[in-house]
């Protein structure tokens, strides 16, 4: 198999969100052109202050920017980032701004990779992937993983609890492997919504909820498996591994799913 075929082969069992800042809409269109073919679930902006505020309330794999963009420049947009995701977060500009200075400034802020438009989208999407490992190599390491108790057979989607199979569905195996892949983690309901269901979250829904609580009892996630299932307030859930010292966060919810449903509504 050429190597071109097995990379995008392999991007696309690794689907992942990413935002796009770019202020030229024929440059946008092209960036999630290129993503989206390789399988990525994108959500894309033409000005810095929309995206600003999206990362404020929501959590991605990934961001690619534009130096210059209107209300917010990537750079402020980037500082943004920084200090709600810290430096986990992988960040490339994309961008017709050539200029050395600019470039330098870039990485100097903290970005991981500097690219010129217009695009050259093999490479492009090699980038991106490269970047995707490095950030998340426990999500493209291997086709199985442990996890304390728990095994993850990705070829078949199938779950095992101290050597015994769990029955789940399609959506419930996504919602395990995605919390899984990503322990430790807040992840922002429009995140889980959009990775587990493949589209974006646009209006309060009870369904992530509801898995969530199913998911819990099918797993057994709890203190005696080594893990706990924390829902976030007014964000999202996070997965806790009780072993490796993770307590609960001051500033996270401990409420039960009930709880959470009935705020919300």
């Amino acid at each position: 198999m050429p190597l071109r075929i097995a990379s995008e082969l392999s991007v696309k069992s690794h689907p992942m969100r990413i935002a796009i800042l770019q202020r030229d809409p024929v440059m946008r269109q092209s960036i999630e052109k290129v993503l989206t073919t390789a399988g990525h679930i994108c959500t894309a902006f033409d000005d810095g202050l929309s995206m600003s505020r999206m990362l404020a309330r929501s959590t991605v794999d990934l961001l690619v920017l534009d130096w210059q963009s209107v209300r917010l420049s990537g750079s402020e947009v980037l500082r943004a980032a920084r200090a709600v995701g810290g430096d986990r977060l992988p960040v490339m500009f994309a961008s017709a701004d050539t200029a050395e200075e600019n470039i330098v400034r870039a990485f100097v802020a903290g970005a991981d990779d500097y690219v010129a438009l217009p695009l050259r989208a093999a490479e492009f999407r090699e980038r991106v992937a490269a970047l995707l490992r490095r950030a998340y190599p426990d999500r493209f390491s291997t086709t199985s993983f442990d996890v304390g108790p728990y095994h993850f057979d990705t070829r078949r989607q199938l779950v095992m609890l101290r050597g015994q199979p769990v029955q789940l569905s399609g959506t419930q195996y996504r919602l395990a492997s995605l919390f899984f892949s990503n322990i430790g983690r807040v992840l922002s309901r429009d995140h889980i919504f959009a990775m587990v269901w493949g589209r974006e979250f646009r209006e309060f829904t009870r369904t992530i909820d509801s898995h969530v609580s199913r998911l819990r009892l099918l797993l057994e996630i709890e203190p005696q498996n080594e893990f706990r299932l924390q829902p976030v307030y007014k964000s999202g859930y996070r997965l806790l591994h009780l072993r490796q010292g993770e307590s609960a966060d001051p500033d996270a919810d401990s409420d039960t799913d009930a709880d959470v449903e009935k705020q919300a509504a």
